[in-house]
């Protein structure tokens, strides 16, 4: 019998609601763990007889593999892939799928939500109005100002739709450049500095790498307009929050919004600081797009256990079945 471990938020787990019941069909043993109350020395010991491993954004690093030696098959509930070895799944024989897009439209909507949040300061005059206080913020408009997207894959993509009914300027950066896509939404790519020095809003939703890890540093902070607005929705290691929080306490930069931080939950002062939205990594927390990863995660499942070749196979994880 195969067994498959699942270790996400309980909210994410409530929204998949037939998944277990689907599982059980295919005559598969299941486990979930709930990820906000898991333990890594309690993830290790459940993980030690799996074949099959979905999680969120617990670590399957080599310590985790490690402890698994019957494991086959490593599946991330999303997109991004950079909490999982798969240099060492794949010199280990493991397989690794992700759902690529599926939660791209959650993303985008939250990322253009944080967008006019900051534009106006929506949070600040919310909180400030419940607490007996009735002052004018004055804000800005959206019309005409330039967006700056680092990373322009299907969540910047989508990011780039939203911000052309506000008829907003639009610059991209990034390794990835789908120069097609760009031309249907009236998109520039630009290098990162110039990106930074023209823009009123920059909006990050590049993946995690070693070449973005701090990619928006001191010094490249300290290229922003006085009067822009950061917001990060892909990975907080991509800012550096030591330099963030220097900028926003200095007023080098007007606010930033931030869905994701290098600790999670954050232990960063920028979350005390009053120029700064945080939200607690809620960007794919849509019923729609947990069902669309739902269908992808169950339907792999049920092609590893039929021996049907895997979809979204990611691309350094080599396994060769046998």
């Amino acid at each position: 019998m195969v067994k498959v471990l699942l270790t996400l938020s309980e909210p994410f787990y409530r929204a998949a609601p037939r998944f277990k019941e689907k599982l059980d069909k295919l005559g598969a043993e299941f486990l979930f763990l709930d990820s906000e109350s898991l333990g890594r020395e309690e993830l290790l010991a459940n993980v030690r007889d799996v074949h099959i491993y979905v999680l969120g954004v617990e670590k399957a690093d080599r310590e985790l593999i490690d402890a698994a030696p019957n494991l086959r098959y490593i599946m991330k509930f999303g997109a991004g892939v950079d909490n999982i070895d798969v240099a060492y799944a794949k010199e280990k024989g493991i397989f690794v799928t992700n759902a690529p897009g599926q939660n791209a439209s959650s993303v985008a909507d939250l990322a253009f939500g944080l967008l006019l949040a900051g534009a106006r300061s929506i949070p600040q005059t919310n909180a400030a109005v419940k607490n007996g206080l009735w002052n004018i913020s004055m804000g800005y408009e959206l019309d005409g100002k330039t967006l700056g997207l680092i990373g322009f894959g299907e969540i910047g993509k989508k990011i780039a739709r939203r911000a052309s009914g506000f008829n907003m300027n639009l610059l991209a950066y990034g390794t990835y450049k789908d120069y097609k896509s760009a031309k249907l939404l009236n998109v520039r790519f630009a290098e990162l500095d110039d990106l930074l020095m023209k823009s009123d809003f920059v909006c990050i939703s590049t993946s995690l790498r070693p070449e973005t890890f701090h990619l928006l540093n001191a010094e490249r902070l300290a290229k922003m307009k006085k009067t822009a607005f950061l917001i990060n929705i892909a990975r907080g290691e991509v800012i550096d929050e030591n330099a963030l929080g220097k900028a926003l306490e200095q007023n080098m930069i007007r606010g930033a919004a931030l869905d994701v931080f290098e600790t999670e939950p954050p232990s960063s002062r920028i979350t005390l600081l009053s120029n700064a939205i945080c939200t607690a990594h809620i960007g794919g927390a849509t019923y729609e797009s947990i069902r669309r990863i739902e269908t992808i995660t169950y339907e792999n499942i049920k092609r590893f256990i039929e021996d049907q070749p895997l979809a979204f196979t990611v691309e350094d994880s080599g396994a060769i079945r046998t």
